[in-house]
């Protein structure tokens, strides 16, 4: 029912930004928590940035590179990415927790394509 859609993705130099975009088909203001995770060839995915609660928390590597924000209006979350490296190179994954009814749900995206050349 909740579906997620990413984009924004590319190609770009090292040092240089991108906007992901995630647009949403449930309320935003509804969800539990909000994020954008990434997996790399061969990794795990991993977090990268979480909104939950109030605060927004960012996995080490990108912090003070990231950040991470919502538009209510437009329902959808959105991953300013700066001073990109190459080790930042992934597929980016737009995630959100929910309850429909009692019931706790999660989603993802199908991810957009990250790459940071040298």
């Amino acid at each position: 029912q909740v579906r997620l859609v990413e984009s924004g993705g590319g190609l770009v130099q090292a040092g240089g930004s991108l906007t992901l975009s995630c647009a949403a088909s449930g309320n935003i203001l509804s969800f539990n928590a909000m994020g954008w995770y990434r997996q790399a060839p061969g990794k795990q995915r991993e977090f990268v940035a979480v909104f939950e609660r109030g605060t927004t928390y960012y996995t080490n590597s990108v912090k003070g590179r990231f950040s991470f924000s919502r538009d209510s209006a437009k329902n959808a979350v959105y991953l300013q990415m700066n001073s990109l490296k190459p080790e930042d190179t992934a597929v980016y994954y737009c995630y959100a927790r929910f309850n429909i009814g009692s019931q706790q749900n999660s989603n993802w995206g199908q991810g957009t394509q990250v790459t940071v050349s040298s």
